[in-house]
């Protein structure tokens, strides 16, 4: 067996239940982490000679062993080192529990959003310090320091199986929403950690959030030209959407929806969906949208859906609806003075438009700003207006959109073109 028949992205799939497995028998999370590092490059030069049947297990036993080496060396863990000193018997070693227990340790309440996003990454994702400095456009000392903190804050928290999914999700989704730098992807190592979240939890929200990372991520062939700049929603060329994506982040969704426990993230990954399914985007059911956005202030009472749902009801029922819809919010929230500036222009009135738009942005011309927040999905081009609002539950949700295959038919060539 050559060296690079060692699977890395198989090895990354087992750190999270391995370190799992040492915290939950007793290890401090730093010490656990630094153990299992060590596992892994001992992984990497013993396997390709002799693989062992169960690499999990192999994984967790070395771990166990460089822990308590670890602990041997430093004086003040000896008495954490008599109470965890029995190792882990050998055989297989399944645990979804350990791994669910690790993700709501690195997204514990008392670690900041970003010590938390940083800690999953490293602990969960096993990303190095260096990928995730570059994905966040800092000097790797200054991210070993984050990480550092971030593990002794947790070092004395016991896992707790009743932890808060809402906040491992809420960590997740900031993941996704860091984007594309560096040379790791974070929009696709989101994808990867929920997918993993997925089959360890029974949760539509858990589902929900996996389908809006593939139904945005569907569109990333189409969002940026070759220059860099982004190209508004209403411009990309569909065809060069993920069909694939999409039709698994649909056929997810719908399995959510089906469940009859509405969430903040099924709500999101509806509109999503709803943009997705438009073979063109003059096509768009606005009126949907806006009854989702409806669903998810409901949900959230967020003054920023508020806003979104302002510009949606501007594309379904006229810009002058927006604008009253938009009157009824706080000037202060962000992208207001610019969503009335898009509005303004949408109703013909350019002088106004203009007058808004360049404080809000400083940009010279009106339809910029159009362009700007098409990259939201709000497009400029002519939509549907006035029509007979249908109010469409979720309830209702195996009608609310076409199947996986009639979108992905829908929006261009078959499921399996690339």
């Amino acid at each position: 067996m050559t060296a690079d028949a060692v699977d890395e992205a198989r090895l990354r799939d087992l750190i999270p239940g391995v370190l799992a497995a040492l915290v939950h028998r007793g290890a401090d999370f730093a010490t656990a982490e630094d153990a299992v590092q060590e596992a892994l490059v001992r992984a990497v030069e013993t396997w390709p000679k002799q693989r062992p049947g169960d690499p999990k297990g192999w994984l967790i036993t070395t771990a166990w062993r460089c822990f308590v080496d670890l602990a041997r060396s430093d004086v003040a863990r000896r008495r954490r080192e008599l109470r965890v000193s029995d190792e882990p018997p050998p055989g297989p070693t399944a645990s979804v529990d350990e791994t669910l227990e690790l993700y709501f340790l690195c997204a514990h309440p008392s670690l900041t959003p970003a010590s938390a996003v940083a800690l999953t990454l490293r602990a969960v994702g096993g990303l190095t310090t260096r990928q995730i400095a570059q994905a966040y456009l800092v000097p790797e000392a200054t991210m070993a320091q984050r990480i550092s903190r971030a593990k002794r804050t947790v070092s004395e928290v016991r896992l707790d199986r009743h932890g808060d999914l809402r906040t491992v999700l809420r960590v997740l989704y900031l993941v996704f929403n860091e984007g594309y730098s560096g040379d790791v992807d974070l929009a696709a190592e989101a994808i990867r950690l929920a997918r993993q979240l997925a089959a360890t939890t029974d949760d539509p929200e858990v589902a929900g959030l996996l389908a809006l990372f593939l139904l945005h991520h569907a569109r990333r062939p189409a969002r940026t030209r070759a220059d860099g700049s982004l190209v508004p929603l209403a411009e990309q060329d569909r065809g060069l959407w993920r069909r694939d994506m999409i039709a698994e982040g649909v056929a997810v969704l719908q399995a959510a929806l089906a469940r009859d426990r509405l969430g903040e993230y099924q709500a999101q990954a509806a509109i999503a969906a709803l943009h997705a399914d438009a073979q063109k985007a003059d096509e768009t059911d606005w009126v949907q949208i806006v009854e989702w956005y409806d669903e998810l202030v409901r949900l959230t009472d967020s003054p920023v859906v508020r806003l979104n749902r302002a510009v949606a009801v501007g594309e379904a029922d006229g810009p002058r609806a927006g604008l009253a819809a938009l009157a009824e919010l706080d000037p202060k929230l962000p992208r207001f003075t610019a969503s009335a500036a898009y509005l303004h222009e949408r109703a013909g009135d350019v002088a106004t438009a203009a007058r808004l738009y360049v404080p809000s942005g400083g940009h010279p011309a009106p339809t910029a700003l159009g362009r700007r927040l098409s990259v939201w999905g709000f497009p400029g081009s002519n939509r549907r207006r006035h029509r007979v609002r249908a109010v469409v539950h979720y309830r209702r949700c195996r009608g609310w959109l076409r199947s996986p295959q009639s979108v992905a038919a829908g929006i261009g060539p078959t499921l399996r073109d690339p």
